[in-house]
């Protein structure tokens, strides 16, 4: 049986993660004065914590030894990661494999990516191994289906972009004055850029990625399409029902952030996460 695995900035269900036979390793979540493992604290405590404190919590990649300890079982595995651009957890995951001493084959997929764009790919090599693939096919068909994810989300407050360096103390003042929400999205390259500024509402930030999706309907994977969010079930259920409607999609999944991703995106942060053919 191939070992397939990936880490928690991929944000599956733990369902999908049962159900698909996928091994998880956490990063590291640093909150309250403890390290935690990302997965023992849900997104709306680590909010409180950031609103009663003021600190934003600071996260951190499995070490190089978590690695090669992660990567001795039985098999060929398969390990799909955040993009490197945004972490280190994949330079982490092949140093790893010096110290396994060429005696087990590990395939690393860097996948450019970050959230349940990470695990539409590690859904689609679960496709593959469960259709008889074996491991190293599994790996060369998942790198070419690497830049076809779509990602992209909306973010309620520029706070978290603030504290977390991503932009200056006057763009979040006039970001939040203005009530401009940016949709950032995931760049060809593996780094985040902002998409668009939306202005108004929160419903028109949601159209706007609606729209954008069905704009790319002719060439959707039509396998299964992600709706990921820090805590926001009503826009979910909106998001979900609207891409429904489209009648072009197998299976529309909706999974929560886990602690990672919400300390960098911040509350109400919603996406559609989804792949070309």
């Amino acid at each position: 049986m191939i070992d397939l695995t990936t880490d928690s900035c991929s944000d599956l269900s733990r369902e999908i993660i049962q159900s698909r036979n996928i091994r998880v390793l956490p990063l590291q979540v640093f909150i309250n004065n403890q390290n935690l493992k990302d997965g023992e604290v849900t997104p709306q405590q680590l909010f409180k914590f950031v609103e009663e404190s003021g600190n934003l919590p600071k996260t951190a990649a499995p070490s190089i030894a978590e690695f090669a300890e992660f990567f001795r079982t039985p098999g060929e595995t398969i390990y799909i990661g955040i993009s490197s651009k945004l972490s280190a957890t994949v330079p982490n995951s092949i140093l790893a494999l010096e110290l396994l001493d060429g005696n087990k084959k590990v395939y690393i997929v860097d996948s450019l990516n970050l959230s349940t764009g990470i695990g539409l790919l590690v859904l689609k090599a679960a496709d593959l191994r469960d259709a008889g693939w074996g491991a190293a096919e599994i790996s060369e068909e998942i790198q070419q289906w690497v830049p076809k994810v779509r990602t992209s989300f909306i973010i309620d407050t520029m706070e978290y972009l603030y504290k977390g360096g991503r932009c200056t103390a006057l763009q979040a003042i006039v970001g939040s004055v203005l009530k401009i929400r940016p949709i950032i999205e995931v760049r060809s390259d593996g780094t985040l850029g902002v998409k668009e500024k939306i202005r108004g509402g929160r419903m028109k930030g949601l159209n706007s990625m609606l729209e954008d999706f069905k704009s790319h309907l002719p060439h959707v994977d039509p396998t299964r399409v992600f709706v990921t969010h820090t805590g926001c079930d009503e826009d979910a259920a909106y998001l979900v029902e609207e891409i429904r409607k489209t009648g072009a999609v197998q299976e529309v999944l909706v999974t929560t952030a886990g602690a990672t991703i919400s300390s960098h995106c911040g509350p109400n942060t919603i996406g559609i996460l989804f792949m070309l053919k």
